[in-house]
């Protein structure tokens, strides 16, 4: 099941119209309190991009009208699509690879490196983060909770059409534990791949080391909270982000 939003793109101008790859599907997490977030995130992947892209930002407002979603809000999700990231294979039609990310990433890197990293051996491949945050708010004041595997499904490559992931139906993301899910416990250890951290950089966690490009991020992720929040305005890499808004802005204006 196609959601209705979608977002083509292609910077590839050197493939023959027989030979155009099909898009890579990507699913953006999507919140009305983020809209600026998943605009900035949706354009820094279009300009770096090789490939085609297909994306998508995940509505809970839309799933919800669709039927697919349908579980209460609990007081302990920080965003609208702490559950509804889980439907991506559903929203894929179980086939072939996508990614879902948070809609609170800046992207300064090519995906078709990320994509080109898949292996069919896997069900599932992220950055697999071993964080604990000290802090006890996130955002614009939501709680910031703690618990095993933090991180790891805010950026996630899916094999789609494994068997496993076959079984993350609407029933089971609108049904099942936040434990289960974030945690991938529908998996075995080895189903879950792994990707360099560069790819799901965490401000205030993983840091650069001068001279060693294997730690540069590929893909900035603010998980506290970006500029787009003023008590995080001026947070670390946030004048990338700041200069990134500024040209999607520009952007959008040449079109209209």
């Amino acid at each position: 099941m196609s959601p209705v939003v979608k977002d083509l793109h292609s910077n590839d101008v050197n493939v023959g119209k027989s030979e155009t790859p099909k898009p890579f599907k990507i699913f953006v997490g999507y919140d009305p309190r983020e809209d600026v977030a998943y605009e900035v995130c949706r354009y820094s992947l279009l300009k770096r991009s090789s490939i085609p892209l297909e994306i998508t930002p995940i509505k809970q407002c839309e799933l919800r009208k669709q039927g697919l979603y349908w579980r209460e809000r609990g007081k302990l999700e920080s965003t609208e699509f702490s559950f509804s990231r889980f439907l991506t294979p559903y929203l894929a039609d179980y086939e072939g690879w996508a990614m879902f990310v948070d809609c609170d990433f800046l992207y300064l890197g090519d995906i078709k490196e990320l994509r080109d990293m898949v292996d069919d051996k896997y069900a599932l491949m992220c950055v697999q983060h071993d964080y604990t945050p000290k802090e006890t708010t996130k955002m614009d004041g939501a709680v910031q909770t703690v618990y095993p595997r933090k991180n790891w499904s805010s950026m996630v490559l899916y094999n789609c059409g494994h068997p496993k992931n076959r079984g993350l139906t609407p029933e089971v993301v609108n049904s099942e534990s936040g434990a289960f899910l974030h945690r991938f416990m529908w998996l075995e250890d080895e189903e879950i791949g792994e990707v360099p951290f560069v790819w799901n950089f965490l401000v205030g966690h993983n840091k650069v080391v001068e001279g060693d490009p294997a730690t540069f991020p590929k893909a900035i992720h603010y998980t506290l909270g970006g500029p787009w929040f003023e008590a995080w305005k001026d947070c670390e890499f946030g004048d990338l982000w700041l200069k990134e808004l500024e040209e999607s802005k520009k952007a959008k204006e040449k079109v209209v």
